[in-house]
């Protein structure tokens, strides 16, 4: 019954010229800009929306062999539910629930050293242990995508600087393999990520004039 329920949702729905998508990637884009808009707000609602859109990729992506952005969703889930419950119970260092706003430089050294190490590890790993033929370019979007999550999870607004880096890449990444209403959809999010940077900064500074 799964295995029908993956070929049913891997099952193409749109095909138009060179855009072909299957039902995954079609709602699980929909679903992933409902997911950023609600990113804007800072509305809870973004997560459980990220789980989903999570685990419809994890289809196209494994059909497509980029086995380290199929990967990266099944790590989106997990940090779903935790970025969920960091927005509704998380707290500051200072005790307060957590607000939008700023890294000091000591977490932008810590984003950097994190990707840093996170994209060589998972190059070597992807071009050792798949077949996939775009290792070092499957490997970046994902850990900076890992970094991203992480410093939304924690409503840094520097998570749309990283957002912005993963979208560009990935949109190069998905044209090469030919998933072109994925490339649509990343371009859009590399807009949107310029759009989210400069309305969590907004917000950022309200706070601080609070």
């Amino acid at each position: 019954m799964l295995a029908d329920l993956i070929a049913y949702l891997n099952g193409p729905v749109l095909a138009t010229g060179l855009v072909v998508a299957s039902r995954a990637e079609l709602a699980g884009a929909l679903l992933g800009v409902w997911m950023v808009l609600c990113n804007f707000r800072v509305h809870p609602l973004a997560w459980p929306l990220t789980i989903a859109s999570s685990a419809l990729y994890l289809l196209v992506f494994w059909d497509a062999r980029l086995y380290g952005d199929a990967s990266l969703q099944v790590l989106f889930i997990t940090l779903g539910f935790w970025g969920w419950w960091q927005w509704l119970r998380g707290h500051q260092a200072d005790g307060r629930l957590l607000t939008v706003r700023h890294l000091a430089p000591r977490g932008w050294l810590a984003a950097l050293l994190g990707l840093a190490l996170l994209w060589p590890a998972i190059g070597l790993l992807l071009a050792h242990t798949t077949d996939t033929d775009v290792p070092w370019w499957d490997a970046f979007p994902t850990a900076g995508s890992v970094v991203g999550q992480v410093l939304l999870g924690r409503k840094y607004v520097e998570n749309w600087t990283a957002w912005l880096a993963v979208n560009v890449i990935a949109v190069g990444l998905f044209a090469y393999k030919g998933l072109w209403l994925t490339v649509g959809l990343y371009a859009v999010f590399a807009v949107l990520s310029v759009v989210g940077w400069r309305t969590w900064r907004r917000r950022a500074a309200e706070g601080q004039a609070a």
